[in-house]
């Protein structure tokens, strides 16, 4: 054997009890589990190292059902912020927008769409142009060695639709739905796991019912899932909700809602209605899923906020609308007024706004701080050219306590890993489940928990060796200690890692050894099993 952790109180990932055993790693596969107590005759495993796992609990890697590390994976090969946690696993291509597939055209005008959450990508050779070259892209990265964790793919429908429609509002033609079925089918083909969508992002948010349906027929007959940031996190959200559980359900497809949170004050304490029009789906034969963090706040770029209408067009159209007089104005009436489809059909309070992060420099000291009105806001998104992160502080505690203990619940952190104050669920978002909601809130079980970040999530990727603690599965494990393990991160200092976490394993190799990262780039571009 390579390895034994001896004596470790096995958290398994099914959700059943733990017991202590010993667990034994060769080739990168868990080779043997004895437990305490086993009969006669059956011999401790031994190994060239052994791990004393003595008061330690050993779960499968946790994987992370929402992340934005599209780009941060080959800039980084250190990632700590994700291998820290114990995240061995994380799922990209999030809320319909990202960089394959793409053309040249595409490209340019997604980089500038998204630099709030990845930067704009000019310190990278963005050299791909298909789905299947990005995944060859993460598997080479780093002049050959990999990635710290694995990586797999969504289909994002906004870059598809601004690959074949372009930034218009309006119904694709019928040979213009061709081609994103087309672009939908090829990045499902070369391994992409389903299909994400921003509709409360441009363009992707352009899409009719309809269109979405087809290209979810299109996710399902190669058995992925489509994974909607669905129309409104606030007013409406139900109806939203209701939106995309009817349209799968007519396409055939599986469901998994990303950060499924109930937000902003028209839905304070309205959890258990969302979770009762999942019930009924799911009691009439649905296949849905969903994923939260375990924090209120939000975080998203600042143009995001603005309606529809202002961002027709692509970036540069912003801009321009945002630097005339009147065009400016009737975006705030919209905003403060109407209540912007951008801000979830909810009337901004700028009070809850926090500058996150700014691509300029210039403009560093705008960020912690509060939006004090649209002047502001206006003068920000015109000097830092749309780069602008924030969060937003309109979450309930309770509407996060009461979804994260429903049976398809996963943990997902949607980790923007830019800007100076980033939210601290992109450092935080696993060890702040298991220290805060399992240890000292009692809101889950640990091996309740365990299982909501494993086995659940790698079921839904349709993994069939990942995901729990068995004879003859990946070896992507996580030592840590049920009594001390928390979150460092804050948001203060949302970049602090976590404790209690000594030891992280990708495909049985060490990423996290003591609680050191080491210097392993054992991940892989994870592609989708065959329907």
């Amino acid at each position: 054997m390579d390895l034994v952790f001896r004596d470790a109180e096995v958290v398994d990932g099914s959700g059943g009890p733990s017991y202590r055993a010993d667990v034994a790693i060769a080739g990168g596969r868990i080779a043997s589990i004895v437990k305490e107590g086993a009969a006669a005759g059956c011999q401790r495993p031994t190994a060239r190292r052994v791990v004393d796992a003595e008061g330690l609990a050993l779960s499968p890697g946790f994987i992370d059902m929402h992340a934005h590390s599209d780009l941060a994976l080959l800039r980084d090969p250190d990632h700590a912020a994700k291998a820290a946690q114990g995240v061995t696993l994380e799922v990209l291509g999030q809320d319909g927008l990202s960089y394959a597939p793409v053309d040249d055209r595409t490209l340019g005008e997604v980089r500038r769409a998204i630099t709030g959450w990845n930067g704009d990508g000019s310190d990278l050779d963005l050299d791909w142009r298909t789905v299947g070259e990005y995944l060859d892209r993460l598997d080479r990265a780093h002049g050959g060695r990999g990635i710290a964790v694995n990586a797999a793919y969504l289909v994002p429908q906004g870059t598809v639709r601004m690959y074949a429609v372009g930034w218009e509002d309006r119904p694709a033609t019928a040979s213009e739905l061709d081609r994103m079925r087309q672009l939908v089918a090829e990045g499902l083909e070369q391994g992409a796991v389903g299909m994400s969508s921003g509709l409360t992002y441009t363009p992707g948010m352009y899409a009719p019912d309809a269109e979405l349906t087809e290209l979810c027929r299109v996710v399902a007959a190669y058995g992925g899932y489509y994974c909607p940031h669905h129309r409104s996190y606030g007013a409406g959200a139900l109806q939203a909700y209701e939106e995309m559980v009817a349209l799968t359900r007519e396409a055939g497809c599986a469901l998994h809602l990303a950060h499924a949170t109930m937000n902003f004050g028209v839905n304070e304490g309205r959890a258990p209605e969302l979770l009762a029009l999942l019930d009924e789906a799911l009691g009439a034969g649905a296949d849905i899923s969903l994923d939260t963090y375990p924090y209120t706040p939000g975080s998203t770029t600042l143009v995001a906020v603005l309606p529809s209408w202002a961002s027709e067009g692509g970036p540069e159209a912003v801009l321009t609308r945002l630097r005339d007089e009147e065009t400016a104005e009737r975006i705030r009436h919209h905003l403060e007024v109407t209540g912007s489809d951008g801000c979830h059909g909810v009337p901004v309070d700028w009070d809850t706004i926090e500058i996150a992060g700014v691509t300029d420099p210039g403009l560093v000291e705008h960020v912690g701080r509060r939006v004090d009105g649209w002047a502001t806001a206006r003068r920000l998104l015109l000097d830092d050219r749309l780069g602008t992160t924030i969060l937003q502080h309109v979450g309930h505690e309770e509407n996060v306590r009461t979804i994260m203990r429903h049976r398809v619940h996963t943990g997902g952190s949607d980790g923007i890993l830019q800007g100076l104050k980033p939210h601290p669920r992109a450092y935080g978002t696993f060890p702040e489940y298991l220290g805060r909601y399992v240890r000292e809130l009692g809101v889950l079980s640990l091996e309740e928990c365990v299982a909501h970040l494993t086995s659940r999530p790698a079921a839904r990727l349709r993994l069939p060796d990942r995901g729990l603690v068995r004879e003859g599965y990946v070896a992507d494990l996580v030592l840590f200690d049920p009594e001390t393990v928390a979150s460092g991160a804050t948001y203060a200092s949302p970049r602090t890692l976590p404790t209690g976490i000594p030891h992280v394993l990708v495909d049985g190799r060490f990423v996290m050894e003591d609680g050191r990262r080491t210097d392993v780039l054992a991940g892989r571009a994870i592609r989708r099993s065959p329907a």
